[in-house]
């Protein structure tokens, strides 16, 4: 299981089904999954979501803190941004993600598809 955990990505929860028996495991176990889950449980089930590009929520409070956006999924990152467009700037005045040379070697998109340009 812990060779499992090792190469998992980064999710919400991780759930432990354990008995008396299980406990020596699950310490060793423990620091694997508390570096790849925001929530560990214990012989209970979490709620149902997944940060993914198909996981979305949203609607009024409580559900969400911001209405106009979903507060899961990888859509929740516009809860945090604001939008700001640069027209004919010197690449010298842009930040450094946004300048033609990738100077961060970030993945973007170029006209619309995926690549480093």
């Amino acid at each position: 299981m812990i060779a499992v955990a090792e190469h998992i990505d980064g999710q919400l929860t991780a759930t432990l089904h354990l008995e008396a028996d299980d406990i020596a495991l699950a310490r060793r176990l423990l620091p694997t999954l508390e570096r790849k889950v925001g929530r560990v449980l214990a012989n209970g089930y979490p709620t149902g979501v997944e940060v993914s590009h198909a996981m979305v929520h949203g609607g009024p409070f409580p559900a969400t803190s911001d209405s106009r956006t979903t507060s899961v999924g990888t859509m929740a990152i516009e809860r945090f941004l604001r939008p700001v467009c640069y027209q004919g700037l010197p690449a010298e005045l842009l930040p450094p993600a946004m300048q033609d040379g990738n100077p961060l070697d970030l993945r973007r998109e170029c006209d619309g598809k995926p690549g480093k340009a």
